[in-house]
């Protein structure tokens, strides 16, 4: 029977009408100019309103050739449930306003059979917003294509448990017809954050806070988990999506097929220069098969 995930955040996060939101994604896609290339197997992407970070994310999504790929997965972190392990979804389809994408039930199976997965519920799936907000593109790019999608909602995992789901998902990325989602803003500046880290020494306040995005940016590009994890125990950087993004360095880590992650924009919604001021940055980055 279908069980569907409505587009619970269209009409607020991103339009619900699907000419006008199709005519956007064209825009940014053409205004980011990428050359798309089938050795792009994955891409780490903002989850923000459209507004604030479409234009950023058309700098990931614009790099995928859709042709060979038959399966994306979706790594997103959970910003409203609490859970200390990662969870999929019940549902067998996910709705955009420009297409629908079906759910992989098959592996949905494999990755539950393991016994390190639970389900979420259709309430928790539809009021997390960190996977809706790749849909739209990835049904953009993917339109015309047979595609089925993997939601993998990524819980407040320890290290040990970024380790594991890491060795667990390896074997799918050594599936070249397998692609991943990795959905995560970066540093979430100000007070209303409960953040406010700044080095004078670089200037205004969006100075330091790019400099603190870039060594976190640079440290992810290594492909090192353990020093990603270290970056974030000394620095505290509001990344809202660092467990799917350490869970993906372990895949990657752990996967025979040798990726390389490169970030190719970085964006801030605003440029803070006062202790009043608050701002969520953005950033774009492929996973692309090296040599």
């Amino acid at each position: 029977m279908e069980k569907i995930r409505k587009a619970s955040h269209a009409g607020s996060w991103y339009t619900d009408n699907p000419q006008e939101l199709a005519e956007q994604l064209d825009g940014w896609l053409r205004a980011a100019g990428l050359a798309k290339s089938s050795d792009v197997r994955g891409v780490i992407a903002p989850h923000a309103g459209y507004s604030y970070s479409g234009r950023a994310a058309a700098y990931a999504f614009g790099n995928i050739d859709p042709t060979n790929i038959s399966r994306i997965f979706l790594l997103g972190p959970s910003h409203h449930y609490y859970t200390p392990k990662c969870a999929l979804s019940r549902a067998t389809v996910y709705k955009t306003p420009i297409g629908d994408l079906p759910i992989d039930e098959e592996v949905n199976d494999e990755l539950k059979a393991t016994g390190h997965f639970e389900y979420m519920d259709l309430r928790v799936d539809e009021a997390e917003h960190s996977m809706e907000m790749h849909l739209p593109y990835l049904a953009k790019v993917f339109q015309g294509y047979p595609v089925k999608i993997v939601p993998i909602l990524v819980g407040a995992l320890s290290a040990e448990s970024e380790a594991l789901y890491g060795r667990l998902l390896a074997k799918y990325v050594d599936d070249s017809k397998n692609f991943f989602s990795v959905s995560s803003d970066f540093c979430h500046w100000g007070s209303r954050f409960n953040y406010v880290h700044y080095d004078k020494s670089h200037g205004a306040i969006y100075k330091s806070i790019e400099v603190l995005d870039k060594m976190g940016m640079d440290i992810i590009e290594t492909g090192d988990p353990d020093a990603f994890k270290q970056y974030l125990s000394e620095t505290d950087n509001t990344i809202c999506g660092r467990h799917p993004i350490s869970v993906f360095l372990h895949m990657l880590k752990n996967s025979s097929t040798k990726i390389k992650i490169r970030f190719l924009r970085y964006e801030q919604s605003s440029q803070c220069k006062s202790m009043r001021d608050s701002s969520v940055s953005y950033a774009s980055a492929v996973g692309k098969v090296d040599g």
